[in-house]
C-alpha cells in the first residue's frame, strides 16, 4: 500500500503545476488575447457598401459551437457546379495566413513541391477552422476566413503562433486531386 502514496502525491503535484502553468499562460497573453477578441468582435459586425454583413458565420453540423467567419471574393454561382471537398479529400490550396494585426505568419506562396504556390493536404489534417471553410468551398472559390483561437491552435499556440491567436487566411481552393470517400472495411 505504501508505494501507491508517492505515486498519488506525484500526480497531485504535477496536476497542480500544470494548472499553475496554464494560469500563467492566461496572464502572460492577456493583452494579446484581449486584442484578438476585440478585433474579432469588430469583424463580426462589419458590413459591405450596401449595409449587408461582410462575413457569413459558418458552423459545422458536427460541432455547432465551432465556427468561422467567411467572405467569398468570387461569384459563387460560377463555381457551384464544381467539386466541394469531403473530410477525406486531398486538396490543393493557395493561402496566406495573418495575425489580427496584419502580420503574416505563413504562406503557400513559397512552396513549389506540388506546383507554383500550392499547399496539398487532406482536409481532415488541418485545423478545425480550415476544415469548416474548406467544406463550404468549391474548386475555384477564393475566400477570406477568420478563425477564432478555439478553432485554430487554442490556448497553447503552435510554433510561431502564440496562444489565443485569432487567425485570418486568404485562401483559394485550386483543385481536389484525390476526392476520396472512406468506406467501411468488409470483415
Amino acid at each position: 500500500m505504501k508505494p501507491i502514496l508517492p505515486v498519488i502525491a506525484t500526480a497531485l503535484i504535477l496536476a497542480s503545476a500544470s494548472s499553475c502553468m496554464s494560469d500563467n499562460n492566461w496572464d502572460k497573453y492577456e493583452e494579446w488575447r484581449n486584442d484578438n477578441i476585440a478585433w474579432y468582435e469588430q469583424l463580426k459586425t462589419r458590413t459591405d457598401d450596401q449595409g449587408n454583413p461582410y462575413y457569413t458565420r459558418l458552423s459545422p453540423a458536427w460541432d455547432p459551437s465551432c465556427g468561422v467567419l467567411i467572405h467569398f471574393f468570387n461569384d459563387r454561382r460560377l463555381t457551384e457546379g464544381n467539386l466541394s471537398p469531403l473530410q477525406t479529400s486531398t486538396v490543393d490550396m493557395k493561402y496566406l495566413g495573418q495575425f489580427y494585426n496584419g502580420e503574416p505568419f505563413d504562406s503557400s506562396y513559397t512552396s513549389t513541391q506540388y506546383g507554383d504556390s500550392i499547399y496539398r493536404s487532406r482536409v481532415s489534417d488541418n485545423i478545425v477552422g480550415w476544415q469548416v471553410a474548406l467544406n463550404a468551398m468549391h474548386v475555384g472559390d477564393s475566400v477570406e476566413v477568420v478563425i477564432p483561437f478555439s478553432s485554430a491552435y487554442g490556448a497553447n499556440g503552435y510554433m510561431s503562433i502564440p496562444p489565443y491567436s485569432y487567425l485570418r487566411f486568404y485562401m483559394k481552393l485550386v483543385d481536389i486531386p484525390a476526392y476520396e470517400i472512406e468506406t467501411p472495411q468488409d470483415n
